[in-house]
């Protein structure tokens, strides 16, 4: 008796969405932007370190925008998951003073 594997069997066919090319554990920055008051570089950091709990402020960068209204802040997160980088993008781009995260 032979196997039967028809085109509608998806067992072998990969999933794209499941698909990186990053390797895990990996450090991974992460560029978030919002307005220049006081607080934004601690909610960001709080984020960070929600879902990375060997996250290290002491990596974090800034950079003013050029009027000096926005502020830019990067993060860098070991990454263990696609998942756990989705949390996090969605974390990031929810909390009221985040005007970008990329």
């Amino acid at each position: 008796m032979t196997e039967n594997t028809t085109p509608t069997d998806t067992a072998s066919i990969p999933d794209p969405r499941k698909e990186s090319l990053i390797e895990y554990p990996s450090q991974f920055p992460i560029k978030v932007m919002g307005a220049k008051v006081d607080g934004f570089v601690h909610a960001i950091t709080q984020i960070a370190e929600r879902f990375d709990p060997a996250f290290d402020a002491t990596t974090v960068e800034l950079r003013d925008s050029k009027a000096g209204n926005y502020l830019g802040v990067t993060i860098t997160v070991t990454a263990t998951s696609r998942e756990q980088l989705d949390d996090i993008y969605r974390a990031l781009s929810s909390h009221p003073m985040v005007k970008v995260v990329l």
